[in-house]
This record gives C-alpha cells, sequence and structure tokens, in this order.
C-alpha cells in the first residue's frame, strides 16, 4: 500500500506551521477532522465537524465475507483493508466536499484491535501526515464507541455509565471525562458477540432459509422472535461466584453446545434441529439477563460510593451487540427500573465505522488538542485498556442487588 501525492487531489503539500497556522483557524471557526478505522473488519473514514456534523462518510464492509469463512481471518482482514483504505478515504473527503487543507487533523484508530488490520490504518494515515503535515490524534478504538453517544445526543455530558459490549468486548466503565475511564467490571474470557457467533455456527444457522448471509448474532436474533425464552431455565449457565461487575461466556457456551449435542442425539440428526427457534430465544435471553445483571450491580455501586450525580444517571450502551433489540429493550426496562437515561447511538454508529473515530479525535482536540508529537513513532496497541479497572473494590464492596423481571412471557 502506498500513498501517493495524487491521492491530495493535486493539491501541493503544506508546511507543519501552515497547518497550525490552519487550526488556529480553525479554532476560531468549525473545526473538521478526517476518521479512519480498521480496527476488525470495517474500512471506514469519515469527516465531522466541531458541532457533531457528519459531511462525509465511506464504508467499506467485510462482514458478508468472513460470514461465509465462519469468522475473521486477520490475514485476510489485513489485505480488504489495504485493497480499500485509500477509496474508502478518498470517497469520505469527496462526500464532505473536503479537501485536506480544510482538516484541522486526522484521527485513526491505534488500540485495540486486531494487529494486522490496525497496522494498515495507522501505516497509511502515517503516509498521509507526512505528505500533508497534518497533525495526527491517535484514537482508542472502545473510547469512540463509548464518545458517540454524546455526538448523537448533546444531554449526554460527563460523568455518565457506558456500557460496550460486541463481538470482541465487553465493558462496563463509569465515563468521568475525554481518555478517563474507570472500569468497573469487563470481560473474563470472551464477548456476547462471539457467544452469538459461535453458537450460531454450531446450530449451523447459516444454512436457515432466514438467516441467508446474516451474522451468527442477527440470525440468533431473527430465530429467536419465534421461540420460548424458557428452555435453559434452571440450568445455572452463568456461574459467577464473586458479587462483582465482571462478564464471563465461556461456561455458558460449553452448556450450550452440550444442550445442542443432546439435541441432536435426541432428534436423531446432525441438521438444523427443530427446536432451534427455543434454542436461539434462550441463548439471547441468558446472555440479555447476564447483562443485565452486572450492569444493576454497576448503578447499585455508584449509587453506593456517590461516583454518579442524581441529576447525571445517564447510561449509554454501544457496540454491535447493542443494535440487538431484545437487549435493548431490556436495558429500557432496566433504566426505567433504576430511573437512568438509556441513550443508545442508531446501529449504524454502534458497529465500526469512521464517524465515531472522527468524533472521537474531535472530543480530544477540543480537550486538549491531543496531537501525537511524533506521528512516525505511534505504535498499534491491540489490546491496550480502556482505563484504570477498579472490578476488585467492586467486588469487595459484596453489593447486594434485587432482580427484575425485564421480560415479558406470551
Amino acid at each position: 500500500m502506498k500513498f501517493l501525492r495524487s491521492d491530495i487531489c493535486g493539491q501541493s503539500l503544506l508546511s507543519w506551521s501552515r497547518i497550525r497556522s490552519l487550526s488556529a483557524s480553525r479554532s476560531r471557526g468549525n473545526r473538521l477532522i478526517l476518521g479512519i478505522e480498521t480496527s476488525c473488519d470495517e474500512t471506514g473514514a469519515a469527516v465531522v465537524d466541531e458541532n457533531g456534523r457528519l459531511l462525509g462518510e465511506s464504508l467499506n464492509s467485510q462482514k458478508r465475507i468472513h460470514v461465509r469463512n465462519g469468522g475473521v481471518i486477520p490475514s485476510l482482514a489485513q489485505h480488504l483493508h489495504q485493497q480499500s483504505i485509500r477509496d474508502v478515504v478518498q470517497s469520505a473527503l469527496a462526500k464532505a466536499k473536503t479537501s485536506y487543507q480544510d482538516l484541522s487533523a486526522v484521527a485513526t484508530t491505534t488500540r485495540p484491535g486486531l494487529a494486522l488490520c490496525l497496522q494498515v490504518g495507522l501505516d497509511y494515515t502515517k503516509q498521509l501526515v507526512a505528505e500533508t503535515g497534518l497533525p495526527f490524534i491517535p484514537v482508542h478504538h472502545m473510547e469512540a464507541h463509548a464518545l458517540t453517544a454524546r455526538m448523537v445526543d448533546n444531554s449526554v455530558s460527563f460523568p455518565f455509565l457506558v456500557l460496550l459490549v460486541s463481538g470482541g468486548h465487553c465493558i462496563l466503565a463509569l465515563a468521568r471525562n475525554v481518555g478517563d475511564f474507570v472500569i468497573l467490571g469487563e470481560t473474563l474470557d470472551g464477548a456476547p458477540g462471539e457467544a452469538f457467533d459461535k453458537i450460531a455456527r454450531r446450530l449451523k444457522l447459516q444454512e436457515h432459509p432466514q438467516c441467508k448471509g446474516m451474522s451468527g448474532g442477527q440470525a440468533i436474533e431473527t430465530l429467536a422472535k419465534e421461540g420460548n425464552i424458557h428452555l435453559l431455565d434452571g440450568k445455572h449457565l452463568f456461574r459467577m461466584q464473586r458479587k462483582d461487575c465482571n462478564f464471563s461466556f465461556i461456561g455458558f457456551k460449553q452448556a450450550v453446545f452440550r444442550l445442542i449435542q443432546e439435541e441432536e442425539k435426541l432428534q436423531g440428526t446432525s441438521n438444523i434441529l427443530e427446536n432451534v427457534c427455543d434454542i436461539c430465544a434462550s441463548v439471547q435471553h441468558h446472555i440479555t439477563r447476564h447483562l443485565v445483571t452486572r450492569i444493576l450491580r454497576g448503578i447499585e455501586y455508584c449509587k453506593m460510593t456517590d461516583m454518579l450525580p442524581q441529576e447525571k444517571q445517564i447510561l449509554v450502551v454501544s457496540g454491535g451487540v447493542a443494535s440487538n433489540g431484545y437487549i435493548k429493550h431490556a436495558l429500557g426496562r432496566l433504566c426505567d427500573h433504576t430511573s437512568y437515561k438509556l441513550v443508545c447511538p442508531p446501529p449504524k454508529l454502534c458497529t465500526d465505522n469512521g464517524i465515531m473515530v472522527a468524533w472521537a479525535g474531535m472530543e480530544h482536540l477540543k480537550l486538549g488538542p491531543g496531537f501525537a508529537d511524533n506521528p512516525q513513532e505511534v505504535r498499534f496497541e491491540p489490546r491496550e485498556p480502556l482505563g484504570v479497572n477498579i472490578a476488585n473494590a467492586v467486588a469487595e464492596a459484596r453489593v447486594d442487588i434485587k432482580r427484575f423481571k425485564f421480560w415479558t412471557d406470551g
């Protein structure tokens, strides 16, 4: 992948002093940031202004390719990013009717994510800023998901509680400010999206006529609408001993795999099971109950420790799994129960995209500005945490919670 000077629409290169002058002028006007995202299986780019207005976006999704392969293959994802990143960036700029001279900075996801994928975005950005002299703002992928809510809803001010839930992550955190997060709990061994995908694969949902071309989570949500949520009741699928806010899915997945194997023996088939809708409904329900239980304990802990003012009780939910309608409904019931306000970015912004990266860059620019001192020395970090982890303190507080019914039967 080579960044060409012709990619800059034939414009002359800008010196660093010129860029600083442009950035200063933008501080008096409407600053613009280009965001670039390549952390997993989406190549995204977007231009946003400081008021949260989207000027132009482009997104190339690899999901259908990876669904056919049964999961993301990092080397293939890297190759697909390399093929599309230049066109995606140029398309976003063209839609925004924006040139590099109009930008205040470039923001790119550098952590966490798949190493081979992060490398593509970072390498492209380094070449871009070397050619243009634009400042570079490295962005934390999970922070970008969390801050998107502030772009779409101006009532979301710091501090707020946030659940980041996707195929690779499950984090419950308190967002105290830009770049300042406290982790109340996180996944110990997997993520809800991963559980959905692996269970869907084991159920052979890609062969189900209603689920063609869907991701595992989408397939399970689709079939769950016709199923019974009580199939797995009484099986104690989540054996979490500590009173904390951490999440665990490995034991649950193993129990569901055993159930599927038993059902295949009973039904005498290795094809799609007759009660597949009931299995999907129960899987979705029990994952949701696990999420709700841990979030409720986090809410009670924040109340006990006065970490959230009474007038700022907001729960932000973002990430790919936040698009699940059943989970979103349950979290709405949870917020009604606890007098919280639920804020979920629209589904388009819950999955990976360049918009959230651009906005996270803008948040840092407003605060800091967060520029990398030496862009060419920036490194990607596949596993960098979002913030300080206080899960042990939450466990030591031994917060008791009263369960409530977030679902309706029928």
